[in-house]
């Protein structure tokens, strides 16, 4: 597993600062006096070493604190300044010399090149004992760096903890956001975005932080204080082998090793779901899913979506949108899988011919879809197509159950993308209240706005009291006696009263229908040739599915 991050602006959480050392009993003692680089204490002390050798440069690895009492720093102006600057290339923390025999005040070529350097130098009064310092330093160092563990294992539980309660990588990365208050996103090995969790400056989509910071620069070095951590493959033969990558981005605040040791934590555990679960797919679906659940219910603006969408590899261009949701409810098998799924109806809408964005919702039970039209007036066409690769998708993947109804594919006003987004809305909640209804390939969400009103009211007792006025006595008739006679008042409505095209339906004689539909105004006291009784038994008929 590899991370990477820049350690020049790495300046929170990796150990103590050189401030905090200066206030450490050891080093308060020698009455410290910062003579360069006072803006610079924020730096990050890794390791203390001293020493008195002109060449010590060349023994430290950067982010080390320098004690020495100055013998090594040479006696001639050159000499010294060529000192500091080789420490300060050296990238060390700070530099603090004690006065004493060989300095009674640091030189001022010492410290005029420490603060062109921007090197942090202080000058102690007072003689330190500097084995006391450095263990003293040294467990401040040790103590920190186990409390970040200590944080980074609280991350590391609570991941775990999600992923046995049922959730998966959303849930993982959305710890890792909230703990480091920036967005995470996870790519796959060739910089494909697959999901991406939290929020940019405030509260912009990750979408677009990705799209500013990382999507068209994906082969160049990530911005400065990025942490981009490698999450393992697996199976024979891919030792070494990267399967994705967790980013981490700083634009909300500075990110610290801890939270780089989380996302260390964090990519093992995404490692082992992703190669358990293949679930590259159903991931970068479920992300397209959020997209297109947060355009319909406007928690992206219409003017920002084509940049998002384009970051999820959606094109249409100017071209009108059409939006379309297949519900699919509870009718998923067991042994199904929303990846199986999404794999097989985008493979199904390939054959389509237009711009397509499909993204899932498991939580929902929904498949969510958006189009690019070459023009309105072929609506119709591409909707039955789009229809038939959706349940030819479902069929595909082996996931109805026997008996189970078939999905319901709704579609919604074709138009732009602010258009979309209040047609994605309209067809998601038009496909919950068409569940039920005569089975038809697609469903126009613009000719379903009655049942989509009913639906709305299904828990308002009124609806209930209006369905058993209007049609209680039948609904009484058909639990006691043969023949049912709501089959027959609701297809004498759908054919609007032809009574001929109703007992041809119902494979009946004429004088037969009369009868029942005589029955059925005498049990409702109504007249069935009344427009208002018609319109009050068309709106009961569909509301009783809504109701107890």
């Amino acid at each position: 597993m590899d991370s990477r991050t820049d350690h020049r602006l790495d300046t929170q959480g990796a150990g103590i600062t050189v401030q905090r050392a200066l206030e450490l009993p050891g080093l308060r003692s020698g009455l410290p006096e910062i003579l360069a680089g006072a803006d610079r204490l924020g730096r990050t002390v890794r390791w203390v070493h001293a020493g008195e050798v002109p060449n010590i440069a060349s023994l430290l690895k950067g982010g080390e604190l320098l004690l020495t009492t100055g013998y090594g720093v040479g006696t001639r102006p050159a000499e010294q300044r060529a000192f500091v600057r080789t420490l300060a290339e050296r990238g060390i923390a700070a530099l603090v010399v004690e006065l004493g025999p060989r300095f009674t005040r640091l030189p001022a070529a010492l410290v005029d090149t420490a603060r062109a350097a921007g090197l942090p130098l202080v000058q102690l009064h007072r003689e330190v004992p500097f084995v006391a310092v450095t263990e003293e330093i040294h467990t401040e160092i040790v103590n920190h760096h186990y409390a970040l563990l200590q944080r980074a294992e609280e991350v590391h539980r609570r991941c775990t903890q999600a992923l046995l309660g049922g959730g998966g990588i959303p849930q993982v990365l959305g710890i890792l956001a909230d703990f480091g208050g920036n967005p995470v996103f996870l790519e796959t090995a060739d910089g494909r975005l697959l999901y991406a969790a939290g929020s940019g400056p405030e509260g912009a989509d990750p979408l677009q932080v990705w799209e500013g910071l990382r999507g068209p620069h994906k082969d160049a070095p990530p911005p400065a204080g990025s942490v981009l951590v490698d999450v393992p493959g697996g199976g024979p033969g891919t030792t070494g082998s990267v399967r994705a990558r967790l980013v981490l981005l700083p634009v909300r605040a500075p990110l610290a090793p801890v939270h780089r040791i989380a996302a260390e934590r964090a990519a093992g555990i995404l490692a082992v779901v992703l190669m358990q679960a293949r679930q590259e797919e159903e991931l970068a679906a479920r992300g397209r899913g959020d997209f297109l659940t947060d355009l319909a219910e406007g928690r992206i603006a219409a003017e920002d979506a084509p940049a998002q969408a384009r970051v999820l590899g959606f094109k249409p261009g100017g071209s009108p949108l059409l939006p379309v949701v297949m519900r699919v409810g509870d009718i998923l098998s067991p042994d199904g899988g929303w990846a199986v799924l999404a794999r097989a109806v985008s493979e199904e809408l390939a054959a389509v011919g237009v711009p397509v964005l499909l993204g899932v919702r498991p939580v929902e039970g929904r498949v969510l879809v958006l189009l690019g039209l070459r023009s309105e007036p072929e609506r119709a066409a591409v909707a039955d197509r789009v229809a038939a690769a959706l349940r030819a998708g479902v069929e595909r993947a082996g996931m109805r159950r026997p008996g189970s109804p078939p999905p319901v594919v709704v579609v919604g006003v074709a138009g732009g993308w602010a258009a979309a987004s209040a047609g994605l809305r309209h067809a998601a909640e038009t496909a919950t209240a068409a569940q039920g209804l005569t089975d038809r390939p697609w469903y126009d969400a613009r000719r379903l706005d009655i049942d989509l009103l009913l639906w709305r009211l299904r828990d308002h007792p009124d609806l209930a009291a209006f369905v058993d006025r209007a049609i209680g006595p039948l609904r009484d008739h058909d639990h006691r006696s043969r023949p049912p006679l709501l089959p027959t008042l609701e297809t004498y409505l759908a054919h609007a009263g032809r009574k001929a095209e109703t007992a041809r339906e119902l494979h009946l004689n004429r004088q037969t229908l009369y009868n029942r539909l005589a029955r059925i105004g005498e049990l409702l006291g109504t007249d069935l040739d009344d427009p208002q009784t018609v319109l009050a038994l068309s709106l009961a008929l569909r509301a009783r599915r809504h109701v107890p």
